[in-house]
């Protein structure tokens, strides 16, 4: 082999140690930036997850207090009819107890 070959062999083997290094470089660079890019894309679904977990519980308990209103409504309105039915039944007794002494 003539020594330009030889040179020609060494100049192309020590280009393609310098590609690989490169390569290299560059690969762990884009695995450090893939990384950095996943925890991101992780801490901000996390943090979703979290607001949307307050949301629903915010909702969740607007809707019981408002629901537990309805329920105090409701129990008070049937409260009140009772009492006016009680009431009415007070007078009916009266009104009974009073003709019953008037006629006996």
């Amino acid at each position: 082999m003539s020594l330009e070959a030889i040179k020609a062999i060494s100049d192309a083997e020590e280009k393609a140690r310098a590609a690989k290094a490169e390569a290299a470089a560059l690969s762990k660079k884009l695995i450090a930036e893939a990384e950095e890019n996943g925890k991101l894309a992780i801490e901000n679904a996390k943090k979703k997850a979290e607001e949307e977990v307050r949301e629903l519980k915010r909702n969740a308990s607007e809707k019981a207090r408002e629901e537990a209103l309805e329920l105090a409504r409701n129990t008070e309105n049937r409260k009140a009819a009772m009492l006016v039915k009680a009431d009415s039944r007070v007078d009916k007794a009266i009104d009974l107890v009073i003709e019953r002494i008037v006629n006996s």
